[in-house]
């Protein structure tokens, strides 16, 4: 999975649940929490995602990840390339298959 990918994945698990923690996330991405931190930094720098603190406290239920504009407008480019990614895969496992059924049935 490239690294595009997986800030897709970010975006996306964080939409769903802003609440994720980086273990969270983790575990999601099936990732280390330390390359899942540097990801998450890196969308962070891009200004795709922006960490909140909702309480002052220590409490980490007071912690959120939210998507910024820039982030919603950039995982939608991410989106149509995984998704044109994911579709050309498709396609070629398809005739693979074929290919393969073709040579069995000969």
């Amino acid at each position: 999975m490239s690294d595009s990918d997986k800030h897709y994945q970010i975006l996306k698990n964080f939409e769903k649940k802003p609440h994720l923690t980086q273990r969270e996330m983790a575990d999601e991405l099936g990732l280390s929490v330390g390359k899942t931190n540097y990801l998450i930094r890196a969308v962070i720098d891009k200004g795709w995602l922006k960490f909140k603190n909702f309480r002052k406290s220590d409490n980490k239920i007071g912690f959120m990840y939210v998507i910024t504009p820039k982030g919603i407008a950039n995982k939608t480019i991410l989106t149509l390339s995984f998704l044109k990614r994911k579709s050309n895969e498709y396609k070629n496992l398809k005739e693979e298959i074929k290919s393969l059924k073709k040579q069995l049935n000969q």
